[in-house]
């Protein structure tokens, strides 16, 4: 397992943590301290594959991302087909949702409904659980139907938050025409 390093403009592809804290104390604005090196050694033998920002300043981070790649052409070249395998996927998941079957649908949405608290003029966001059965054109449609019922009720607050299509705060089952 190798370690990319990215601090803004400078990055590098690494084979160890020595080399890791080699390349940040090479850099002008980064003064290595052993919280940073601590981290990195944490990183480096967790099974965590996401990637860590590291505090640098008070509002600079560093990012490391574990990769196999040997080398930096190899690490930039993974990352672009692998954001293309995804981009792909997601407009094929996205063109699902968009496909005309008119129907019924079942929807189940979570969503963050805003209370207000007129004690003390403030609010507070409580997950709450809306079901319907919507006539619609298509996964969409029933999706679109639901928030913009929500939105027009009188007991929704418009800052209330809905969740995305894609996900798993937003269920629906076809229960045909």
């Amino acid at each position: 397992m190798n370690l990319y390093i990215r601090y803004f403009d400078d990055e590098t592809l690494v084979y160890s943590v020595e080399e890791a804290v080699n390349f940040l104390s090479s850099l002008e604005d980064v003064e290595v301290n052993e919280t940073m090196v601590d981290e990195l050694k944490k990183f480096w033998s967790s099974s965590v594959m996401y990637p860590k920002h590291i505090k640098v300043h008070a509002r600079s981070f560093f990012i490391a991302i574990k990769t196999t790649a040997g080398t930096m052409e190899e690490f930039k070249a993974k990352g672009a087909s692998q954001n293309k395998v995804e981009k792909a996927a997601q407009k094929e998941a996205l063109a699902q949702y968009s496909l005309p079957q008119p129907g019924w649908y079942k929807v189940k949405m979570t969503f963050k409904r805003v209370i207000s608290l007129p004690d003390v003029q403030k609010c507070h966001y409580v997950d709450t659980v809306f079901v319907a059965k919507v006539n619609a054109e298509s996964i969409q449609d029933s999706y679109d139907r639901v928030v913009n019922h929500l939105r027009n009720r009188q007991d929704v607050d418009v800052r209330s938050q809905f969740p995305s299509i894609k996900g798993p705060n937003f269920e629906f089952e076809y229960l045909g025409a």
